[in-house]
């Protein structure tokens, strides 16, 4: 029967820190991968379990990211930066027919 290999996200949540985190220590070679069809990185559990126990995350800084209050402000920011192809379209539309209509 074929080992069962973990993923990124697996390992992610197994050491409670993020993806970015899993691939840095990888690449400063403090954590052991296997590239599967030469692209995909899997772990072994038996390694992760052994790196799991000698590991400490940095620090708290994931709490802090995530116990931020989003403001209205940030929320709008948000909006328009994510959304803006979209109003400029619709402004865009909405001259246009108002110039097609203005001649009528």
């Amino acid at each position: 029967m074929a080992e069962k290999l973990l993923t990124v996200r697996d390992v992610s949540l197994i050491l409670g820190i993020s993806e970015k985190e899993v691939m840095d220590l990888v690449e400063n070679k403090q954590l052991a991968a296997y590239k599967v069809g030469g692209v995909y990185l899997r772990f072994k559990e038996e390694q992760i379990a052994q790196f799991r126990k000698s590991f400490k995350p940095a620090s708290n800084k994931n709490r802090t990211i995530l116990s931020h209050k989003y403001t209205l402000k940030d929320k709008i920011s948000d909006f328009f930066y994510f959304n803006d192809f979209y109003i400029l379209s619709v402004l865009i539309i909405l001259l246009i027919l108002v110039i097609i209509f203005q001649e009528y």
